[in-house]
């Protein structure tokens, strides 16, 4: 009999195994398109917001869960599922409007990025702008999708969370640059509170919400699954009843850490980014009056005002490492989407370039017309496109897992071998053994119905009827002329 510390032990080995999608997936939830919302929600509000930070990661948790289960069952990713599924005009539909969320998003990863660039290097803004299909450079030389050999994926995985971590260790930095006598003050700001009613709360709430939850990590997540589940099978040897889908055995093997994995990467780094940048935001600027509009250039110049100037070099570092982690991966969530939506079947290096020129062309042009004012304006515009995008992208995520013809695995188990099922890693998904002597049948099949239950398919339509209507509840408050902080 396993001692419990043994199975702890197990437990861990086996996680860490997992370990690598969900900080992929963080990554797109704390990239520079979310630093002025925060910042702007810290110098208006204090802590208040904070409530508003907790709920963008609940939905996220909710929305990425669904993309966790659509991939493992279905061994397609949300925009294969599209295509193999939705009529033609929608699929179309439906790819447009993702590759103009990719687009959004990499407009801003591009301005952080260039912004960043300027502050440390003195680079001026057109060339940084410029200097950031580096990054595409550098997928080409890390990430291989047509490869299936987890190395290659654990090596990207790695390679992306050098700049997670240094994200992270530049607020952990900030944090401890500030001062906050009143600890329990801090912890209030995630509970609701009156502010959340008023007008500008309101609309600082909606904005985090709409920086926050981002349309290509769907696709990202439900693509991410795939690898583990592919190298259990064929480590395992196992024989898929359709060459796409994982077999039973992979399934519950993977998808109990997938879970735990991205629950847990979302809330220790999405969620402590996103908050930390509202607490140092709060902390340092509440109340001053230069607060309200700032951006990404004023705030780096305020915080070396009111804190120092290393606490400014230091947000200017955590914007850079943010936005080439959340670059890179919105390049690969680019590919996903062509590759899923019409089998795009050019090269993936020019997929890969085409993406990023298309951000970066308008940021040169505005830059070059426009200059500082433009780079904010344009970072804004991408957060409305985002906003008004991702309703569209999130219904067929909710459709598809409440279908059982889409979420039944339906397998042919020879009752012989249900002895050989009982190993170790059939007991980390439930089964037990029973000390029987099973004597041979005639193979039966069988169908496992992973189909939302009822509480998981209404949060999902809570969490998409939420989202939707904040989010044209803010771009119909913005378009009547409201002061709207993106």
């Amino acid at each position: 009999m396993a001692l419990p510390i043994d199975n702890v032990k197990r437990a861990l080995a086996k996680y860490a195994k997992f370990v690598g999608p969900g900080i992929m997936v963080a990554v797109a939830y704390m990239d520079p398109g979310n630093y002025s919302t925060s910042v702007s929600g810290g110098a208006n509000y204090e802590y208040k917001l904070l409530f508003a930070v907790l709920l963008s990661n609940i939905f996220a948790v909710i929305l990425q869960s669904l993309c966790i289960k659509l991939g493992s069952v279905t061994g397609l990713d949300l925009a294969e599922n599209c295509r193999k599924h939705l009529p033609r005009w929608l699929n179309l539909t439906l790819y447009v409007f993702a590759e103009l969320a990719i687009i959004a998003t990499d407009l801003a990863e591009v301005v952080g990025t260039a912004i960043a660039l300027e502050i440390l290097f003195n680079i001026p803004l057109t060339y940084g702008v410029a200097l950031t299909v580096l990054d595409v450079l550098l997928i080409l030389f890390v990430y291989r999708p047509e490869s299936n050999s987890m190395r290659n994926v654990r090596g990207f995985e790695i390679f992306v969370s050098v700049f997670v971590f240094l994200t992270c260790a530049c607020f952990v930095i900030e944090l401890f640059k500030i001062d906050v006598p009143d600890k329990l003050h801090v912890f209030r700001g995630f509970l609701p509170s009156k502010e959340l009613t008023e007008q500008n709360g309101i609309y600082l709430s909606l904005g985090i919400l709409g920086a926050t939850v981002m349309p290509h990590s769907l696709y990202l997540g439900s693509s991410l699954v795939k690898p583990r589940l592919t190298e259990y099978d064929i480590k395992h040897n196992h024989q898929r009843v359709d060459p796409v889908r994982p077999t039973l055995q992979a399934i519950q093997y993977c998808l109990k850490y997938s879970y735990a994995e991205l629950i847990i990467s979302l809330t220790l780094i999405a969620t402590f980014v996103n908050s930390a940048i509202l607490i140092v935001a709060g902390a340092t600027l509440y109340g001053q009056p230069d607060a309200d509009d700032a951006d990404l250039l004023t705030i780096y110049e305020m915080l070396t005002r009111y804190i120092s100037p290393a606490a400014g070099l230091v947000f200017a570092w955590a914007m850079l490492f943010s936005g080439q982690s959340a670059g890179i991966v919105c390049t690969m969530a680019g590919q996903i989407v062509s590759e899923g939506f019409i089998q795009w079947s050019v090269s993936p290096w020019a997929r890969r370039l085409l993406t990023r020129l298309i951000a970066i062309v308008p940021c040169l042009f505005v830059t070059l017309t426009m200059g500082r004012k433009g780079i904010a304006d344009i970072l804004n515009g991408s957060q409305v496109c985002l906003s008004m995008i991702l309703p569209f992208v999130s219904a067929p995520l909710i459709y598809f897992t409440s279908v059982k013809k889409f979420m039944q695995v339906e397998v042919t188990i020879d009752e012989s071998d249900v002895g050989s099922l009982m190993s170790s890693d059939a007991n980390d998904y439930g089964a037990t053994r029973t000390g029987r002597t099973h004597h041979p049948r005639p193979p039966k099949a069988e169908i496992v119905d992973y189909t939302n239950s009822k509480w998981v398919a209404s949060f999902g339509i809570i969490t998409w009827l939420c989202i939707t209507v904040f989010n044209f509840y803010l771009i119909i408050s913005f378009l009547l002329g409201a002061d709207i902080h993106f």
